[in-house]
């Protein structure tokens, strides 16, 4: 894959005091998980399970002080309840997120509306129509459609609807992957984002990496 790996330094949560919009915010967004897993409703979406929102943000933050992606135009894949795509939002991102529950879309909508934040989530899938995945001896992989390219080798770069952008004209991704699709993840922003694209991952237990499209195949 052409993609490498970017070094963050991020700080402890404990020693990371948010701004107080973000932290008004997470508090808010907090107090609805909690209602929403009190309540068992969490029980229609099983999936879902929030990240770390308060780690998500010291690396947002971080990827735009050092101005890591080339534009603020943000997608998250798997919104949930779009924290990630809010805080991006925060950060002065054109932020979209991605999610195929209706559950989590009109929660999550109600919750950037509550709070007065211009994010924009879209209901569907992240993976565009022709890619699919299929499991491999060590997880899942991406399986590309047959005409990826076109016929003198040109990437024609898809798009979400609703989204008036293509995905190679986003310049920061995010996901929290389960374990099994942690690579496909990689090999779909490969197969999906332009040169010099940002792609965040969070991995769980406190871990959230950081990556970049190049023009050069690692592998």
């Amino acid at each position: 894959m052409a993609v490498e790996e970017i070094e963050l330094d991020l700080p402890t949560t404990s020693g990371f005091e948010l701004p107080d919009a973000v932290a008004s915010y997470l508090e808010e967004a907090n107090r609805r998980i909690d209602v929403l897993f009190d309540t068992e409703r969490n029980k229609r979406t099983p999936k879902f399970i929030p990240s770390d929102p308060e780690l998500l943000y010291a690396a947002l933050a971080e990827v735009t002080e050092r101005d890591l992606p080339l534009g603020r135009v943000y997608c998250e894949w798997g919104s949930g309840l779009g924290l990630g795509t809010c805080m991006a939002a925060l950060l002065g991102y054109e932020a979209y997120g991605i999610e195929i529950e209706p559950t989590l879309v009109d929660a999550s909508r109600a919750l950037a509306e509550d709070s007065g934040i211009d994010a924009r989530i879209i209901e569907g899938s992240y993976i565009p129509e022709g890619f699919e995945s299929y499991g491999g001896m060590g997880g899942e992989e991406l399986v590309r459609p047959e005409h990826f390219f076109g016929g003198d080798g040109e990437f024609f770069a898809p798009s979400y609807e609703g989204m008036p952008y293509t995905t190679d004209e986003i310049d920061l991704f995010f996901v929290y992957p389960w374990p099994t699709e942690q690579e496909f993840m990689l090999q779909l922003f490969d197969a999906l984002a332009a040169e010099g694209a940002v792609f965040l991952a969070y991995y769980g237990d406190g871990e959230i990496c950081c990556y970049r499209k190049t023009g050069e195949d690692f592998e």
